[in-house]
Parts: structure tokens; C-alpha cells; sequence
């Protein structure tokens, strides 16, 4: 049995949603066992990005500039621009809508990973199920046990991710899903 197939996420952890108005932002914190560096790295580096993320990026997102982030579910790339880079503490930047920073503190010999992600609220608890798989999932390749990329589309189709999906809505006080 294959990594991929021995994985499951566990139960629904570290997520909270901070709201100003109709404004709702994702907030996830993983405490990882690995340095910041390393962490840094599978933020920025697009081999790495390749391995987890929910897009590839056609440059590091370890410097500020523009970068285009493409998926494999959407006919074209989205302009990106990286408006923070301060390796290896804090990285923001702009995915569509969407805006991401990233927070990395040290912690012991590991790292205490901190993401802000803006959602519409009508997909807050499907985001907090996709972003959880994909932080296991860097996880994984960061310990050298990689699972492979488990994003958008087929992330909704993988064991677990329905479980976490309404496990984060009630969690946010929103109502569950109906499948």
C-alpha cells in the first residue's frame, strides 16, 4: 500500500475564522517539526509548490514581484503578486481574490506556521477541508514521505476531505454540508 493510499487526515484542528462585516478570513496553524528554512522553501521554491500547494507558480514567491499561479482545473494562470517577502519569517501574496500571508516562527527545532486567507463565507468550511489536506500533504514531503498533491477538484473527491468539510463547518458555526 502506497503512501497516498495509507493517508487520512485527522479530525478537523488548528482553524479559527476571524470576521469583519461580510469580510471572513481562514486562519490555520500548524505546528511543524521542521526549521523555518525548510518551510520557507516549500512556500517559495516551485518544485516544491508542485508537490502540495493547490497551484504551481512559474517563479519562487521568495522575492517580491509578480509570479503567474496556474492549476490544473482552470483554462489559464492568474496573475500573482507577492507584496511581502521576509524569508524565513513572513511571505504575502495575492491568489485571484484571494490573499495569503504566511507567518513562520521558530519553535524548538521546528516551525510554528501560521496561514490568513480570505474566503467568501459560503466556502470558508471547504477551504479550511482543502488548505488542511494540503498542509498534511507538505508535511509529508518536507518529512520525506510524500504523498503527492491532493488539491481542488480531486482533493474534494479524497477520503476525508467530506469528513473535514462538515467537521469545519460546525466548528464555524455554519451548517453542514448536505451530500
Amino acid at each position: 500500500m502506497s503512501s497516498r493510499e495509507q493517508y487520512a487526515p485527522a479530525a478537523a484542528f488548528g482553524a479559527e475564522v476571524q470576521k469583519e462585516g461580510e469580510k471572513w478570513t481562514l486562519v490555520l496553524v500548524r505546528e511543524l517539526r521542521h526549521a523555518p528554512a525548510k518551510v520557507w522553501k516549500a512556500l517559495t521554491d516551485p518544485k516544491e509548490l508542485h508537490e502540495w500547494a493547490p497551484f504551481d507558480s512559474d517563479r519562487s514567491l521568495g522575492t517580491v514581484g509578480t509570479a503567474t499561479l496556474s492549476t490544473d482545473w482552470a483554462p489559464h494562470g492568474t496573475e500573482t503578486t507577492v507584496k511581502r517577502a521576509d524569508a524565513p519569517n513572513m511571505l504575502e501574496y495575492n491568489w485571484g481574490d484571494f490573499d495569503l500571508r504566511w507567518k513562520l516562527e521558530a519553535l524548538g527545532s521546528g516551525t510554528r506556521l501560521t496561514l490568513w486567507i480570505n474566503i467568501d463565507r459560503r466556502y470558508i468550511a471547504m477551504g479550511a477541508a482543502g488548505w488542511h489536506i494540503c498542509l498534511d500533504v507538505m508535511d509529508r514531503l518536507l518529512a520525506d514521505q510524500p504523498v503527492g498533491r491532493i488539491a481542488g477538484p480531486e482533493a474534494m473527491k479524497f477520503a476525508g476531505w467530506q469528513r473535514l468539510h462538515a467537521e469545519y463547518a460546525k466548528q464555524f458555526g455554519l451548517e453542514p454540508p448536505r451530500w
